[in-house]
Formats: structure tokens, C-alpha cells, sequence
């Protein structure tokens, strides 16, 4: 019998848990032993076809959706914090980093959540951070990182949340042919609530009442924007069973399941006010033309992207998306990847990537080849977008969002006519990072490749001081 390589243990370690299965209640219906299956959920033991076949069938997944796994992202992450200098003592390779990910995952995602925590807690003591904790502490995950993970180990994808979303729409559009409209009929004679705009204090885009039964949103937001935030007030309302469950099931800190609520209710705003199957259908008429996209749904550039990056259920999926969001200086503070691309998770990304390149051309789509180390190829677009500034003189906040996919999937997307997409000579070399980027005779490095000593040679001297970088082992 045929069999297939794939490290899936993992992942249908977490499907099991997700569902709250036992080992001998899946082996069971898998027609295997409760010990195999526990070699399979520690890769242990190949997996043949037809077995592959009767696991996806049974959670209900497309087979090439159980075979994907994060270790691709995970090596990039313990790569990245395997570079920090405080493990400049050990001589680990990057070969024992890929073992580690690919024999032990929850070890290595482990490791990661506990290096996050020390970074935390050092870079407080370094800032002299009022109420830093003391060293013997318990400290606490980052509510951003956990966020993220809890996202990118979901795939970006909530069926409950979907239908939730979907039954409330039903009614919203048999209220009336506006949605604006139907939206405050529903909130009105479900919830009781009344919702009007209305002057807030600075800073302030919704405020809810719940017991004089008010919904305010404030009168200087965009459409999109205003419709946006009540239907995120929706989700914390029509959804909260669906959102407490997930928030359950992902085991999160109290820090970080605050926030979760608040991604978790803003999937739900986006599903209500874009519904998943007229969403996609629209994306794929009009090949991911955001612009287009936008103009249908009267949503933001963002909310489209966002909305983009969901459309992965099964039988129904759009492409594999990876969306990063980044201020102007560089700060990271939206990260997902179903594309294979690694994003930084602690340090700035590549500057050579055009979701920073994107500022240089304000309220332009930008698009890029791009290629990272291992030579995986992939296509991005970036664009730079305003916030705020909705008052005389208040404050703008300037970002970047990216949006790409793997180089195999270019040609679906409105972005790509008129690209060589074979092209060497188009494509931009990136990295993740300088400190664990290996090329080097980049001009723009800024730090020396953490595997590599680094030597000053006075005779010669490159545009980039640390391009000179010794150039052998």
C-alpha cells in the first residue's frame, strides 16, 4: 500500500481536542488501535492514503486541508528567537531547530509562548516600566501574540461565527432591502436597542448603553466604519455563546481572552456585513479586485483584505491568503499566513517587502514577486492607508497592509495581468529577518546573520556596513 510523508500528528491531535474526542473513541471509528493513533498524533508512524482519506472524511475537511501544518512557521518562529542573543552560548543548528518542530511541535510552540513571556517581562525591566513584575512572578503571554496563534492555528476560519453571522443577516434582509436599515430594525425590536450617530468625545467611535437601551456611533465615522463597529456591537451581542465556546476551547490567559473577544466579535461584524458565499463569489468574479470588492460592499480596504484572508471552508475555499499590518515604523500589529510565507513574529520584517515599500506611494497598490531564502516564491500586494484625522487637526494614524499568496496561485488574482510571474529578473529577494536572513551581500542589512562571524575589512567597504559580512562558514 502507497503511503505519504506528511507530519499531520499535530494537527489531528488539535482537531480531536478541538471537538473533545478521546484517542480510543477516534481509533474506533478509524478502524485502528488507540496505540497507533497515538503514534500518528506524535509522527510516529506514516499515515497511508486511505487513511489519510478516512480522517479528513470524518472531520468533515478536504484531505489537502488536514496534510497542511503550521512547522513550516513554526521553524521560522523558533528561528527567530533561537537568534535572540541570550542563546548566543548554544551552538544549535538550524537543522536541530527543524528537528525539534517537526518531532515535537507542542515542545517548540511551547517554547515559543515562554520565550514571549520573557521578552515581555525584559523589555519592561529595560524601559524601568512602572509595576514591572519581579523575576519570581508567573508572567503572562502577550495578548497580540496569543491573538495571532489562536488565529493562525483556527486558519482565520470560524463556522460557528459564520453561521451565526448568516442567520442574522436572514433577518436583517428580510427587514428591508437597505442593510443600514434592516441593521436598525434588528438591533430595535431584537435587542431593543436604538441606534443613532451622535457628537462623541474625542477618540471615541461607539458607545453602548445597555440600560438606556442606546447604540451611539460617532458622527464624524466613515459609512463603512459606522456600520463596521455596530455590527461588531452585534457580535458581542447576537454571538456571545459562539464567542465564549471558541474562546473555551483555546485554553487562553485572561489578558489575552479579552482580546480574543474583540477579534472574535470583529469576524463576526465582517461575516454579517459581508456574507461568506455572495463574498466569495464576488471575489472570484472579479479575480481579488479589492477595489471592486470594496465598491459592492461599501467596506473599507481593510475590511476587504480581512474578510479575504477567511475564505477557508471546506468544499467552498478561496485562495490561501497571508495578511500583515504594519505602522511606519515598522511595528507589526496584524500577522496571518495560510500562503507558507513567514512573518515576523518580535522583530521588524524585511524592509525589501513592499508592505513597507508602500508608503512611498501613498493610496497605491503596490505589487511584488517575492522570494524568501528557501526559495519559495511568492506574490504581494501592499498598500498604505490613513486612519483617524476625522476632526480638525486630530491625529492620523499612517499603515501598510499586505496582502499575498503563494507564487502558484498569482494568475487568480486581478494583480498579477500584466507580471511575468516566471520572470527571475521580477523577483525581489526578502527575508524575515537580518538577524536569521542568510543573504549576504544584501545592501540593506541593517544587523549580521546571527550563523555567520562578522569581519571588518578596511580595504573594502559595501553600501551596507554589515554586507560585508564574512562571506564563508
Amino acid at each position: 500500500m502507497l503511503a505519504t510523508e506528511p507530519r499531520i500528528g499535530s494537527r489531528v491531535q488539535r482537531l480531536r481536542r478541538t471537538k473533545r474526542i478521546s484517542q480510543a473513541d477516534l481509533a474506533s471509528a478509524l478502524g485502528i488501535s488507540a496505540s497507533y493513533l497515538n503514534l500518528i498524533e506524535h509522527n510516529r508512524r506514516r499515515i497511508t492514503v486511505p487513511l489519510l482519506m478516512k480522517l479528513a472524511g470524518y472531520f468533515g475537511i478536504e484531505p489537502g486541508e488536514l496534510v497542511e501544518n503550521d512547522e513550516p512557521r513554526l521553524v521560522g518562529d523558533l528561528m527567530e528567537l533561537f537568534s535572540d542573543d541570550v542563546f548566543a552560548e548554544n551552538a544549535l543548528t538550524n537543522q536541530d531547530i527543524r528537528d525539534l518542530a517537526a518531532s515535537n511541535p507542542a515542545v517548540g510552540r511551547a517554547v515559543v509562548r515562554l520565550f514571549d513571556q520573557f521578552k515581555t517581562l525584559r523589555e519592561a525591566r529595560r524601559s524601568g516600566e512602572p509595576g514591572a513584575p519581579d523575576a519570581d512572578e508567573v508572567g503572562y503571554h502577550p495578548a497580540t501574540d496569543a491573538v495571532s496563534d489562536f488565529i493562525q492555528e483556527n486558519a482565520n476560519h470560524f463556522p460557528t461565527l459564520e453561521a451565526a453571522a448568516e442567520r442574522v443577516r436572514r433577518d436583517i434582509d428580510v427587514a428591508s432591502d437597505s442593510f443600514e436599515y434592516g441593521l436598525k430594525t434588528y438591533l430595535s425590536n431584537v435587542f431593543g436597542l436604538n441606534w443613532h450617530s451622535a457628537s462623541l468625545p474625542g477618540g471615541i467611535a461607539r458607545r453602548y448603553d445597555a440600560n438606556a437601551r442606546e447604540l451611539i456611533t460617532a458622527e464624524v465615522l466613515p459609512p463603512e466604519s459606522a456600520l463596521f463597529v455596530v455590527a461588531h456591537q452585534l457580535g458581542l451581542l447576537a454571538a456571545s455563546r459562539e464567542i465564549d465556546q471558541l474562546i473555551e476551547s483555546g485554553n487562553l490567559a485572561a489578558d489575552a481572552a479579552i482580546v480574543t473577544r474583540n477579534a472574535l466579535a470583529s469576524y463576526f461584524g465582517a461575516a454579517l456585513v459581508m456574507p461568506y458565499e455572495p463574498f466569495l463569489r464576488v471575489c472570484q468574479e472579479t479575480r481579488y479586485d479589492i477595489e471592486r470588492v470594496q465598491r459592492r460592499f461599501r467596506t473599507s480596504f481593510e475590511q476587504v483584505c480581512h474578510r479575504m484572508t477567511t475564505l477557508q471552508r471546506p468544499g467552498q475555499s478561496g485562495i490561501p491568503l497571508h495578511l500583515v499590518r504594519t505602522d511606519i515604523a515598522g511595528n507589526i500589529s496584524k500577522r496571518f499566513s495560510l500562503s507558507g510565507i513567514h512573518i515576523s513574529r518580535h522583530s521588524g520584517a524585511c524592509p525589501r517587502w513592499n508592505v513597507y515599500a508602500a508608503f512611498l506611494h501613498p493610496e497605491r497598490i503596490n505589487v511584488q514577486l517575492s522570494q524568501m531564502p528557501e526559495g519559495q516564491r511568492y506574490f504581494c500586494i501592499a498598500k498604505s492607508i490613513t486612519k483617524g484625522g476625522y476632526r480638525h487637526n486630530a491625529p492620523r494614524r499612517h499603515l501598510s497592509i499586505g496582502l499575498g499568496c503563494h507564487i502558484s496561485h498569482a494568475g487568480q488574482m486581478v494583480y498579477s495581468d500584466g507580471i511575468h510571474l516566471n520572470d527571475p529578473s521580477q523577483t525581489v529577494p526578502i527575508g524575515v529577518g537580518c538577524r536569521i536572513c542568510p543573504r549576504l551581500d544584501c545592501e540593506q542589512r541593517a544587523q549580521p546573520p546571527l550563523d555567520h562571524r562578522f569581519t571588518l575589512n578596511e580595504t573594502e567597504r559595501a553600501e551596507s556596513f554589515y554586507a560585508t559580512a564574512r562571506r564563508g562558514v
